[in-house]
């Protein structure tokens, strides 16, 4: 079968990628990946060899950040990585019968110009923004080059829209990311809610967020954890770990209890779950998703969840990206006015979650608007199989040419 490269930007992408690059590996092709921006470490953990050396930035990698963010990319040399990125996937192009891309403008241009055919998943862009899809120059121009053999959207709005502007076929197969999390996790225990909080992958824009999100938890009525009305189950990425967790929450009066394998933050009758390594298990149990995530977010809504956004001073996740991701996701993604991490605004969210809490139990029109949000905007499961699939017709008729490494 054919040698393929990975090329995406950024952690969500990467997620992305790994997922589809194990997919087209179980159709028997070889995968490398070479992430432009970021850390790589889904393709690691994935086993996919990383064709270049990686670099983790406080930012995340190129894109929609404040304009402090993007004064520390400059600062930190994301831009010099990038190039140097660039330069490695000219040396190593002939290498390879296909690129596929997982991303947005910054690896739809590195492929068209290292020259080698392409497959393009378009995760980064919807037509959900603003109702129709304007990419930025020179992204269509490259989409429609012949060389570009196939494009993929994120949802089925934005294969209508850009099929009719590149005059050209665009497919909604589903989306890679979404597999993990629909495939059946381990139940919780049952309580009558459970609310998830998802502070994000980015550090150190996580600990502050994490620091906003007990903040709301401590405006909850205080008898819903003493009655266990009420379970809260923090997703945890792993490099935060307890070491770093204790020395964040000790100053604001928050201490760590541990009890059969269960680590919990507590604070008078407050407790929150500590979850690492059970993301999948997190979300299919929680009735509500309280976020400052970006793909994150995205998968709850894609299980159709309601999620509860808590606008955070960024790097990311700042007010105006999270106005962006409501458009993307749509009605069953919400905020509480404010400025972010005011006492009025955090009160708002704290209300708000406990009104989301109770129409997730019997709100019939919301359930039902979750559903079919999660169906038009996100897919259902097997998305990396199908788009895996698709690549690899696209490889069928010149296949025996195609498996020579020069």
């Amino acid at each position: 079968m054919a040698r393929l490269l990975l090329l995406s930007n950024g952690h969500g992408e990467d997620l992305s990628g790994a997922l589809l690059g194990q997919a087209l590996q179980r159709c028997g092709h070889q995968v490398d990946a070479l992430p432009l921006v970021g850390g790589g470490h889904p393709y690691r953990d994935a086993g996919i060899p990383l064709m270049a050396n990686t670099r983790e930035f406080s930012t995340g990698g190129l894109g929609y950040t404040s304009l402090r963010g993007r004064l520390t990319e400059l600062i930190q040399g994301q831009v010099l990585h990038l190039l140097q990125s660039l330069l490695r996937l000219i040396r190593i192009r002939r290498r390879y019968a296909l690129v596929v891309v997982i991303g947005d403008v910054i690896p739809v241009m590195a492929a068209w110009l290292c020259g080698r055919p392409v497959a393009t998943y378009l995760v980064a862009y919807s037509s959900h923004y603003e109702g129709r899809l304007n990419l930025p120059w020179p992204c269509d121009n490259c989409l429609s080059s012949g060389r570009f053999l196939a494009v993929y959207s994120r949802d089925l709005l934005s294969a209508e829209d850009l099929s009719r502007q590149l005059g050209r076929p665009v497919r909604f197969l589903g989306n890679p990311f979404m597999d993990p999390v629909l495939a059946p996790a381990t139940p919780r225990p049952p309580r009558r809610h459970r609310l998830a909080l998802l502070p994000g992958s980015r550090r150190p824009e996580l600990e502050h967020n994490l620091l906003l999100l007990l903040q709301v938890i401590q405006r909850l009525p205080t008898h819903l954890f003493s009655n266990q009305e009420l379970a809260v189950d923090l997703a945890l990425i792993r490099s935060v770990d307890d070491a770093a967790l204790q020395a964040l929450i000790a100053p604001h009066a928050w201490q760590m209890h541990r009890s059969e394998h269960q680590l919990a933050l507590v604070k008078g009758p407050l407790r929150v779950e500590v979850q690492r390594s059970a993301f999948a298990s997190v979300l299919q149990n929680a009735n509500l998703v309280m976020s400052m995530a970006g793909t994150a977010a995205e998968q709850a809504v894609g299980l159709a969840k309601p999620v509860l956004q808590v606008a955070g001073k960024g790097p990311q996740f700042t007010a105006n990206f999270a106005e962006a991701q409501r458009r993307l996701l749509g009605p069953t993604v919400f905020c509480a006015k404010g400025d972010s991490g005011e006492p009025t605004t955090l009160d708002a969210t704290a209300k708000l979650a406990l009104e989301l809490l109770e129409g997730s139990e019997q709100d019939n029109t919301l359930q039902q608007r979750c559903r079919q949000q999660a169906e038009e905007r996100l897919g259902s499961m097997g998305g990396a199989d199908r788009m895996a699939s698709a690549i690899t017709d696209l490889l069928a008729p010149s296949q025996p040419s195609l498996s020579i490494n020069p």
